[in-house]
């Protein structure tokens, strides 16, 4: 947002036309209004990118208009002109929100130091609008958290509904479901966006120092605390705080988190001021707190208060639907990351993949396309593109290990050759398949060719033809 347009509200003529024709000369557009009524009208009916209002007005006075044009339309920024040079009127403008102040009478210098600044401050906000619409792209649930299953379309609208609150979230859900992932778009989506998001990780840090991670240390507080130190709280002041793996947090630090929560103000380690802090929780745990409330391993009381709005996030292999659209978005990101080449993913490797029971979730395909978008030397990747799946014993049923068998001997092979020089490639692996096939079920029946046919699906005289084509032995075995 740049300073266009400008509205100008005092009873003084003389103020008025002093102050449009210089506002004028410099390009901006300038309403005029000579009282509140007139100027809440001209407000209502136009846009205004910069008010100026006279302090003392007939009708509706300047600071009642300065709150009055705040409450319709929060970005504005508003000037207020006084006659009176008292601390009393300059204290009163600005705690009602005004932008600048003005002393009558001023010098047009003043005004246009004024506007100056107005114009900076202006680009700066609407930098801001920018990076806070970006952000909120970037993290809508639609682009951040990617699936359409049932599963989740539950999860997107829980998500809809408690962004724009200020409610305590609990997510649950196994490690690598993308639980900090869904923190993050209920920061984005909320009122709380342009403030800060903290996580903290409760696992990750060790007990000792687990306290002084969240409410930070006065100097000399313990053994190495050699200066002051702000904890998560203070850092995430005015936005959100995400908690994750909090069923590690040990039973005593979880009684002073259910404080900070319930009076909303922290001390830090080893001081005794008391400091307000305004923070929305999203707490996270991969554990069952419920169970750990029953075993007295976590404080029923503390639970409660976190578990106003649980959200569960399904593991992988229950949404398995998810899977491609997954793929085609870590491939994407992989390719910018990376600077590979354009990847695509067989249907072949799709179908692997799919049988797979992810117990890393989310996170282990993300790393697995990753790691076969950087090693794989083909534009589309194939079963033998992921190695540790084929060979993990999770492939399925005894028909799907077959073929995913066959499709690593293949591309194995296939990587050895001069595909150039080759014009009947079909005819060779199908000949190279069905004598191992063959033979196999001729061992398998002692020799008898009318029940090899019975199982290979062919009749009699078709079997007789591969067996001399193919050039196959029968032992018939009594």
């Amino acid at each position: 947002m740049s300073i266009r347009r400008i509205l100008v509200a005092d009873d003084e003529e003389s103020i008025r036309w002093v102050l449009s024709k210089a506002l004028k000369k410099k390009g901006f557009s300038v309403d005029l209004a000579a009282d509140g009524n007139q100027a809440l009208s001209l407000f209502r009916s136009n846009s205004y990118d910069l008010a100026i209002l006279d302090i003392k007005m007939p009708g509706i006075q300047g600071l009642d208009l300065l709150q009055q044009f705040h409450s319709e339309q929060p970005d504005i920024l508003v000037v207020i002109m006084t006659a009176e040079s008292t601390m009393e009127n300059a204290v009163a403008a600005m705690k009602h929100g005004a932008y600048d102040y003005l002393t009558k009478p001023f010098d047009l210098d003043a005004l246009d130091a004024i506007i100056l600044k107005a114009q900076k401050a202006a680009e700066v906000t609407d930098q801001i609008g920018q990076l806070k619409c970006e952000l909120q792209e970037q993290y809508s649930f639609g682009r951040s958290i990617i699936g359409n299953s049932q599963p989740m379309q539950e999860v997107y609208k829980d998500l809809g509904r408690i962004a724009p609150s200020d409610v305590t979230v609990l997510i649950t859900g196994e490690s690598g479901t993308g639980k900090e992932l869904v923190a993050r778009a209920v920061h984005f989506n909320s009122p709380r966006l342009g403030k800060p998001f903290i996580a903290l990780n409760c696992a990750a840090i060790p007990r000792e120092l687990l306290e002084s991670e969240l409410f930070g240390h006065e100097k000399g507080a313990f053994t190495g605390a050699t200066e002051r130190k702000s904890g998560k709280f203070e850092q995430a002041n005015g936005g959100t705080l995400f908690l994750d793996e909090l069923g590690d947090m040990p039973l005593e630090l979880q009684a002073k988190l259910l404080r900070v929560l319930q009076e909303k103000e922290i001390t830090r380690t080893g001081g005794n001021q008391v400091m307000p802090v305004d923070v929305r929780i999203v707490a996270a745990s991969n554990q069952e707190l419920a169970t750990m409330v029953k075993e007295k391993k976590f404080r029923e009381d503390l639970y409660y208060r976190l578990n106003v709005v649980p959200i569960h996030l399904p593991p992988l292999r229950e949404r398995k639907e998810d899977i491609e659209p997954l793929v085609e978005f870590f491939l994407t990101r992989a390719q910018g990351e990376l600077g590979v080449h354009t990847r695509e993913c067989s249907q072949e490797a799709l179908a692997l993949l799919k049988r797979h029971s992810w117990p890393g979730n989310v996170r282990e395909l993300e790393n697995v396309i990753k790691r076969a978008t950087l090693l794989s030397p083909n534009q589309v990747l194939m079963p033998a593109d992921f190695p540790g799946l084929l060979s993990s014993g999770d492939i399925g049923t005894q028909e799907d290990s077959l073929e995913a068998l066959v499709a690593r001997k293949l591309q194995n092979s296939l990587a050895q050759m001069d595909l150039q020089d080759l014009d009947n490639l079909y005819e060779m692996v199908l000949h190279q398949v069905e004598r191992p096939l063959i033979n196999i079920i001729l061992q398998h029946t002692r020799g008898n060719q009318v029940r090899t046919a019975e199982i290979l699906g062919i009749n009699r005289n078709t079997l007789r033809k591969k067996i001399k084509t193919l050039d196959i032995l029968v032992k018939r075995k009594d």
